[in-house]
């Protein structure tokens, strides 16, 4: 994981596991895993469905007490310690409950009364593009809008925390850009941001740090910068009649009519290819060529085996370097 000398950290888990049911057999839905997340830095954890985000993010909330393992936030505890750690903390559920009848500002009223040195009205409702929608009623608001009034509570207290599952879950475009532009002033404030999210432009534009998580563990951690440069880059096209060579470090495959080859130099590669293509007047149909992304990795991640037994250490590739 990236280390940030100049900052304190925000939230630090170390060895967390979570288990449901009891007896023989409990499910292990999160299975030893570590975080430092330093004030000022904005870090996504990645994974399937499935993969045991969520379950983490209720114990690092508070909501849910771990099996093993210890969860700081700001330095405390966050169930022992909960009166303290709510108060500099807003959490984003993936769904929440609002009074149907209450209208926005109703409803942001009564939210603030929940919390400290609330910012003012007019403020979260500038601040989500909420003004225009002010006095309709809860019931009446578009699903992305009832996500920007959730968003809307959970920054109302200023938070030196901020822990978001899915926070652009049900947006248009343009409203997940503006969440995007208020999730980084917070990190421009100081505020330490933790979220979850299942879209990886989302996640290669805001996070500094990022975590893939599968069956319980983290498997990739690093800036995606680091953890894309750690990934092949690839060649697609329709297979050809002649038989290809073999290009230097190269990994073909096939899918259907078309070869993919995994490549560490794709500049290289593709020109080896194209020159082998132009001396045996071979022609590659619907030729793709890209390098690694973020969607890439995570792909090849899902459909790694878990192949670990449930009290082995994780298998996390640790990549080291500086932040974006």
């Amino acid at each position: 994981m990236t280390q940030h000398p100049h900052s304190a950290s925000a939230i630090t888990v170390d060895g967390l596991r979570r288990s449901y049911g009891s007896g023989k057999d409990p499910f292990e839905a999160v299975r030893g895993i570590d975080l430092d997340i330093p004030a000022g830095t904005i870090h996504a954890l990645l994974g399937v469905n499935g993969a045991g985000k969520t379950s983490s993010l209720e114990v690092i909330e508070g909501l849910a007490r771990p099996s093993a393992g210890q969860v700081r936030v700001l330095g405390l505890d966050p169930i022992a310690d909960r009166a303290q750690v709510r108060r500099r903390t807003g959490v984003l559920l993936q769904r929440s409950g609002f009074v149907a009848d209450l209208s926005v500002t109703e409803t942001l009223r009564m939210w603030a009364t929940t919390v400290t040195d609330a910012r003012p009205l007019e403020e979260s409702l500038v601040m989500l593009d909420l003004t225009h929608r002010a006095d309709t009623p809860m019931r009446s608001l578009s699903g992305g809008e009832q996500r920007r009034v959730d968003l809307a509570c959970t920054l109302m207290g200023r938070p030196d925390v901020v822990l978001l599952d899915e926070p652009t879950t049900g947006l248009d475009p343009e409203s997940r850009r503006q969440v995007w532009r208020l999730i980084r002033g917070l990190r421009e404030e100081g505020a330490a941001v933790l979220l979850t999210t299942h879209y990886l432009d989302e996640a290669d534009a805001l996070a500094d740090d990022l975590s893939i998580m599968r069956a319980g563990r983290i498997v990739r951690s690093g800036t995606p910068t680091q953890i894309v440069a750690d990934h092949p880059s690839e060649i697609s096209f329709a297979t050809p009649d002649k038989e290809l060579p073999a290009i230097a470090n190269g990994r073909a495959s096939h899918d259907g009519d078309r070869t993919l080859l995994q490549v560490e130099d794709l500049q290289a590669s593709l020109t080896e290819l194209l020159r082998w293509a132009q001396s045996y007047d071979v022609r590659l149909d619907r030729l793709v060529a890209r390098t690694a992304s973020l969607e890439s990795v995570f792909l090849a991640v899902a459909d790694e085996p878990d192949g670990l037994a449930p009290d082995q250490p994780n298998d996390t590739h640790v990549l080291e370097g500086s932040n974006r």
